[in-house]
């Protein structure tokens, strides 16, 4: 069954909600024309670079059950999708247009696939006896497996070039390999395999499709969009410039916007943090990471109040490694409202960095009158202290001792650090402002680590005075 001869879509033109003014040539087709491009190519290799939420996963879906449920189908569909939650939609979708195609499926939950790397993948079966498997991202869960490959949000894999190099291997004896990714970085692998299509002759012989937030819209992707959406929804009032924008508008920044929504991955010669170094230190979306245990607590203030955030970062060491338990960005708020916020966090923590450039002066002055020098220590941002701070959050990363949160405006903050070589030799680090800040999460982190470094001044074992709002406790401490 070919795409064509899908029910036609339930919203007729005359039918419609919103202010789209691209209406698709067939309005009542079920796939925009690259959805159709993308599931009617039969490559033996092919790769999709995206802007994100265009409806590709939910076209490659279709594609797989029809290839799984056609009688005298041959190879069963290895999926590998980002996270678990990602896997089980997947598998929710396929369940979906077997539904609406009249495929018999039956849905075997979640299976066990491989004892020695303890894999489980989501598996819907079909009359054909042929199966889909849809698991997360452990590369090692494809070794050994035959069959048709589906390799999606490949750049946010935590080893692209791992997964690459054990799934690629699993279709020799048939079947066909699919990347689908948005860019994560320009040093990524999935920008290195665009790149030799482009620029290297295509010695893999990948077939290479491209479509951006712009080229959704220009196929009629809004249309489609406000046919879904309720009647009150703001996007109604949108055509497609308009939606362009407020899209653009809501990205943490500019570089956001381009990678995820118009395949322009990130420079990641000029950023401090590569893409692929940030994300390989983010918890899964579905871990609550801010369960404690009970290792030492340490914490980084970087202070604000007008122009720039005043950002918490709380870290727990266990073993080697820091987990971060807490993060939380204040602003325009009076200083004795985030003292409230910030002081049990101090009281709670082993010790506690507080940047002292500016105004920080007062509030370290506070802190060590309370909890005395050894517990806190105020940091003054000069070019060679902002140089030994930021190496260490690096080097943590590099050496998988650090997991921070899998949130898209503090990994923007991350990556706005760049590192500036003077004309003399100098190092410095710098970061553009913005309405989210002035790279305030990356500073906080560094000084939480580094407050875990050798104090700078001997222990001060004085008594601190106790304050009223020193009793606050936080709930589960």
């Amino acid at each position: 069954m070919m795409p064509a001869e899908l029910p036609a879509h339930p919203t007729k033109p005359r039918d419609r909600k919103g202010r789209a003014k691209v209406i698709p040539r067939d309005a009542q087709a079920i796939f925009l024309p690259y959805q159709s491009a993308w599931i009617k190519d039969e490559s033996r290799l092919k790769l999709m670079e995206k802007g994100r939420q265009i409806g590709l996963s939910w076209s490659t879906a279709y594609a797989c059950v029809e290839r799984t449920a056609a009688q005298g189908a041959r190879h069963d569909q290895w999926v590998s999708s980002r996270d678990d939650l990602q896997a089980r939609l997947f598998v929710e979708d396929c369940k979906l247009w077997a539904g609406i195609m009249g495929m018999a499926a039956k849905d075997l939950g979640e299976l066990l696939i491989d004892d020695g790397a303890r894999s489980s993948a989501y598996v819907v079966e079909f009359a054909s006896g042929k199966r889909i498997h849809s698991m997360s991202s452990n590369p090692d869960a494809q070794a050994g497996k035959r069959g048709s490959r589906v390799l999606d949000e490949f750049a946010l894999h935590p080893d692209p070039r791992k997964l690459w190099s054990i799934a690629y291997p699993g279709i020799t004896w048939g079947g066909n390999l699919e990347v689908i990714s948005t860019h994560r970085g320009s040093h990524n692998f999935f920008n290195g395999l665009v790149r030799e299509v482009r620029e290297g002759g295509n010695p893999k012989g990948i077939s290479l499709h491209r479509v951006t937030l712009q080229d959704a819209l220009d196929q009629g992707f809004l249309y489609k969009l406000q046919s879904m959406l309720p009647a009150d929804d703001e996007r109604q009032a949108m055509d497609e410039a308009q939606y362009f924008d407020f899209i653009r508008a809501g990205c943490a920044d500019e570089e956001s916007f381009q990678q995820e929504y118009c395949c322009a991955p990130a420079d990641d010669d000029v950023a401090f943090l590569e893409y692929d170094l940030i994300a390989a230190c983010e918890y899964p979306q579905t871990i609550d990471w801010r369960t404690r245990e009970n290792g030492p607590l340490f914490c980084g203030i970087d202070i604000g109040r007008k122009q720039d955030l005043t950002v918490l970062w709380v870290l727990e060491k266990l073993g080697d490694t820091y987990y971060t338990r807490h993060v939380e960005a204040l602003r325009g708020m009076r200083k004795s409202d985030q003292e409230a916020i910030l002081w049990p966090w101090i009281e709670r923590s082993r010790r506690t960095c507080i940047d002292a450039t500016g105004l920080g002066i007062g509030w370290v002055d506070d802190a060590q009158d309370a909890w005395g020098h050894y517990r806190v220590e105020g940091v003054t941002f000069t070019g060679p202290v902002k140089e030994s701070m930021a190496y260490p959050v690096r080097g943590a990363m590099e050496d998988r001792k650090l997991r921070i949160p899998y949130d898209q405006r503090i990994r923007a903050d991350l990556r706005s650090v760049t590192k500036v070589v003077s004309s003399a030799g100098n190092i410095r680090f710098a970061a553009e402002r913005t309405p989210d800040g002035h790279a305030d999460h990356f500073w906080a982190l560094a000084l939480a680590l580094h407050a875990d470094s050798a104090p700078s001044g001997p222990p001060s074992v004085a008594s601190r005075p106790r304050r009223t709002d020193l009793r606050l406790q936080l709930e589960g401490y």
